[in-house]
């Protein structure tokens, strides 16, 4: 996608409207996508009831947590400062589950309020099982396969420190006894990207656990579904993804009687391609004849990590930033796109999977001024950033509500408040 006749929600017109009213970067999200995306996601294939649950990681903004709310959805944290954050948004404490990778000593008082908790280590159960004796509780297990786009997005497997690693079941059971708990459901998680039949084949397998533990009612099989962001990405069909585990869960139902509760944790389905990020061409330089042609946005890795990070490939669009009838079309320039941070590794266009690796994108002649639309941005963008890095402020985000309004729903971070915590 390099034209923005191609662009999901966005228009010429639009995007130098948000720039002009809101400026630049902003992070720009629309309702009408984001409902679609929910709406596919409540009609994952079950056999016996599915609760879809949001990974507020991939997007956090409050604004975007309430539309999600309203629809029905629940909420899948990863920390406790996630959990405190949705409260605050107004979202009911038992819609919320916690699965997290550091259990605070202060967990207690969300869990008397009504949150969800899946231990994520023998420990986390143990201090669980201390703290709350008697009661239900849930556990992630890592199932010993993981898959993701890239290593750094797989959560499974033996190089994985996700969850209570598949071989120590019986570990679990000592626990439980211990402190008189119910395991009432079983959460895995294998990777964000992940491959469908990799997916497919560790849900299934999971019902192997769901077997040893007959007090389980759930089973939650996490997120990750692939979304194309850019050419050559497939997009996972979440009907032909799920048919066959819903298929596994009613064979359970006959064999047994247990008619498991399903749920899904998805966030990149929902939001990735529900936002962009408006940005500002701020310079254009070269490195002569035979170098390179460089636009520098003023954005970067303190508004998109995931280049930097995972060599993440994200569409980009150029609009000039005024109309200029009858004249003669630019020349195409490859260029590529760098962030306004001190930082080489500060790329927006790298090789896909290398991110220090300069790839090049072919636009026509840019001029200072001019606007880039960066796509597939709703997800893990705004809420994965190197925030503040060289003390640029955190941009602001705009809503494209269904009436096609936009409307401002994070504003753009100050210096004051960049240095508040700071003694002096």
């Amino acid at each position: 996608m390099n034209s923005m006749n191609e662009h999901p929600f966005l228009s010429y017109e639009t995007v130098r409207d948000i720039a002009k009213r809101f400026g630049t970067p902003i992070y720009v999200y629309d309702e009408n996508s984001l409902r679609c995306n929910a709406e596919a996601c409540l009609a994952f294939p079950n056999a016996f009831g599915l609760t879809v649950r949001f990974a507020m990681k991939a997007c956090p903004t409050a604004a975007v947590l309430r539309l999600f709310d309203s629809m029905g959805l629940h909420f899948d944290a990863s920390s406790i400062y996630e959990v405190r954050r949705a409260m605050r948004a107004g979202i009911a404490p038992e819609k919320i589950s916690l699965s997290t990778q550091e259990l605070p000593e202060d967990f207690a008082d969300e869990i008397k309020a009504g949150i969800r908790f899946n231990a994520c280590s023998l420990d986390q159960l143990d201090r669980y099982g201390k703290a709350f004796p008697g009661t239900r509780v849930g556990v992630r297990f890592n199932p010993g396969i993981g898959s993701g786009a890239t290593g750094k997005t797989n959560v499974g497997g033996p190089d994985s420190s996700f969850g209570v690693w598949h071989e120590y079941a019986d570990a679990v059971k000592c626990i439980l006894g211990k402190h008189g708990l119910t395991l009432e459901r079983i959460h895995t998680h294998i990777g964000s990207g992940s491959d469908p039949a990799v997916w497919q084949r560790a849900a299934i397998s999971s019902l192997d656990m769901v077997r040893r533990f007959p007090t389980v009612e759930t089973l939650d099989f996490g997120g990750g579904y692939k979304v194309a962001r850019v050419p050559g990405e497939k997009t996972t069909d979440l009907q032909a993804c799920g048919a066959p585990v819903r298929d596994a869960i009613a064979k359970l139902a006959e064999e047994t009687g247990r008619r498991l509760h399903f749920e899904i944790e998805p966030g990149t389905y929902l939001v990735a391609n529900a936002g962009s990020i408006v940005a500002r061409v701020q310079d254009v330089t070269d490195t002569g004849k035979f170098g390179r042609s460089f636009i520098k946005l003023d954005m970067g890795m303190t508004d998109l990590l995931r280049p930097s990070l995972y060599g993440a490939q994200h569409p980009t669009m150029l609009v000039p930033s005024l109309l200029r009838p009858n004249t003669p079309p630019r020349p195409v320039v490859n260029y590529v796109l760098v962030g306004h941070c001190c930082e080489s590794g500060d790329l927006v266009s790298c090789a896909p999977g290398e991110p220090e690796k300069l790839a090049t994108r072919a636009f026509h002649q840019v001029e200072i001024g001019d606007l880039c639309v960066i796509g597939g941005a709703g997800a893990y963008c705004a809420g994965m950033s190197a925030k503040n890095y060289n003390s640029f402020p955190e941009a602001a985000e705009v809503l494209i509500g269904a009436d096609g309004n936009a409307r401002l729903i994070r504003r753009r971070q100050t210096l004051d408040q960049i240095v508040q915590n700071e003694i002096f």
